[in-house]
């Protein structure tokens, strides 16, 4: 089905699936497609189908709309072209094209070697010897084709090696920025980046022939770009050469490259599939005594343009790639969104349903001025109140990235606290909760509210899972500490159903509960998370009919090994 998928804009992630005669695209409620964007018009543009496709068909907007960087009244769409309304940029995907030939008759895979066409190996090699042939003083045949391009085609590889090995703009953009100085004698550079919200250029990378970086990484000398030449690369699309500003017709002399003092400049555009999304810049400066020691011979040549056009159109396409898995990444974080909401609908109205059960309790209660159903309806809004808060916290748990908040602390005291929390509750549910503190425990350093956390959450599954245990439903808890291993443990046992196969293999998944209606399938994610966090990890051992023994387990950091590192 063709569909539009939005890579830019207030509904980035979102995908608008459509199969009708005539869809219409705009900022009004009443549009199939809908575009939460002031700078997209009420009804903007129209999809139309006919007997060879689909076709976009602008409305008479205000600010027009574009297929792949240009402004059209009417375009048969294609797949992959990127459909720009206001400030959304959609992806389009047509609809499945005819099946492809069936070539299994056309080609055969021989499983051994015909007496007519006898072949042999006579060479093979590895990517890695392969790349070797591109680096100095590989022995090649002189004069051969590979001898005289091997620079050029060194450059190209290490690009695509570059762009096929990183998702990270900013790592990619150094790597690039390296291979240029190794390449050509450049005395500094920049990359610029279009910001895809207010369209200007944003510097991104930046180098500096020769120069220290300061404390804080940065480089000590400032770079000033000359923005004629920006413009002139930007607006016409075309890398540009100056060797000498001052004879160059195309520069105007009061220009600010002139002002500047730049000899020798390239300025090349980062051109994509669709648009320019940056731009690659290097000059070099040389004093009137080497002019005279080198014979004014330039240092920046054509073959050096036509190249830097090729490095910054891959780093462009991988930019753009970039920037569609973001997009990619997103639409999946909403679904996620989606999913949780729905999983959790009908645990938090099963608390709602309790809160509100309770609520009738103390209000009756309190008309027939019975303190006892008061005090019975104020525990189960209690009970469901508690229930909520763990909710909530094992969510912003889970959902975040965070560092440990670090500090000393006993893990004794900790457990401690955990076991007077749940003492209560496994009396009520006639629980045997039992625990035995390492002996001479010292203060180690680790995150003290996290791991009560994953304690709370892992003795609490275990109580859950004792409860129809009968007279003998026992957990009993034990902090270790060992000295050889340097390891801190805390296990939870229970005498109770034990954990099936077909659960063992989900347990840690979110979201993914054996309680039904009473979990939420987010305590033992969040706890394995906590564990993870600190370095450790959490081991699980399990018999049917026989409990389960879960190991929460540590680095044992003694206060004295931590300290803050500084950047010098």
């Amino acid at each position: 089905m063709p569909s539009l998928f939005v890579i830019q804009g207030s509904d980035q992630g979102s995908r608008f699936e459509f199969d009708e005669p005539a869809v219409r695209l705009g900022r009004d409620h009443s549009n199939r497609v809908r575009l939460h964007d002031t700078e997209v018009s009420r009804q903007h543009a129209e999809v139309r189908r006919d007997e060879d496709g689909f076709v976009l068909v602008d409305l008479a907007s205000s600010n027009g709309t574009f297929v792949n960087g240009r402004r059209v009244e009417r375009h048969r769409l294609a797949s992959g072209d990127q459909v720009q309304l206001g400030g959304t940029i959609m992806l389009y995907t047509g609809p499945p094209e005819a099946p492809a030939e069936d070539l299994v008759d056309a080609i055969d895979i021989a499983t051994s070697p015909s007496p007519d066409e006898p072949s042999r190996i006579v060479h093979s090699i590895t990517p890695e010897d392969g790349s070797r042939a591109f680096e100095p003083g590989a022995d090649l045949p002189e004069g051969s084709w590979l001898a005289r391009a091997r620079g050029s085609l060194r450059v190209m590889y290490h690009t695509a090696l570059a762009v096929s090995h990183t998702l990270d703009i900013d790592q990619l953009l150094n790597r690039i920025m390296d291979l240029v100085f190794e390449w050509v004698e450049a005395d500094r550079g920049c990359v610029m980046l279009v910001d895809p919200a207010s369209k200007r250029l944003e510097p991104k990378v930046r180098r500096t022939r020769g120069r220290k970086a300061d404390r804080a990484g940065r480089e000590a000398e400032k770079i000033t770009i000359s923005k004629t030449i920006l413009d002139y690369v930007i607006q016409r699309g075309e890398g540009v050469l100056t060797s000498d500003a001052r004879q160059d017709a195309r520069w105007d002399a009061a220009a600010s490259i002139v002002q500047a003092g730049i000899r020798e400049a390239i300025c090349v555009p980062m051109k994509g599939r669709y648009d320019v999304v940056g731009v690659i810049y290097i000059d070099t400066s040389t004093s009137p005594r080497d002019v005279v020691r080198q014979g004014g011979a330039p240092k920046f040549t054509q073959d050096h343009l036509k190249l830097l056009v090729a490095v910054a159109h891959q780093a462009a396409l991988a930019v753009e790639d970039t920037r569609y898995y973001s997009a990619m990444v997103q639409a999946e974080r909403l679904a996620a969104v989606g999913q949780t909401v729905a999983m959790l609908a009908h645990h938090v109205k099963n608390i709602l349903q309790g809160i509100r059960g309770g609520s009738y309790l103390i209000e009756m209660g309190l008309s027939n001025e019975d303190p006892e159903v008061v005090r019975k309806g104020w525990k189960i809004v209690e009970r469901n109140q508690n229930k909520i808060s763990s909710l909530v916290m094992d969510m912003l748990t889970f959902s975040k990235e965070r560092e440990p908040e670090r500090a000393p602390a006993n893990l004794n005291q900790v457990v401690g606290d955990v076991i007077e929390l749940l003492e209560s509750r496994a009396e009520e549910d006639g629980v045997a909760l039992s625990w035995r503190p390492a002996a001479d425990m010292q203060t180690f350093v680790f995150d003290a509210e996290a791991m009560h956390r994953a304690v709370l959450n892992v003795v609490s599954n275990a109580l859950d899972a004792v409860a129809e245990a009968g007279a003998d439903a026992r957990v009993e808890v034990a902090v270790q500490w060992s000295r050889a291993e340097e390891a801190l443990r805390v296990v939870v046992e229970d005498n109770g159903p034990g954990i099936p196969p077909e659960t063992m293999r989900h347990l840690f998944s979110p979201f993914v509960s054996s309680k039904g209606a009473r979990g939420t399938g987010l305590g033992l994610a969040v706890s394995q998370k906590i564990l993870a966090e600190h370095g450790g990890q959490i081991r699980v051992q399990t018999a049917p009919g026989r409990g389960t023994r879960f190991t929460l387990e540590l680095p044992a950091v003694a206060p004295a090994t931590t300290s803050d590192t500084s950047i010098s």
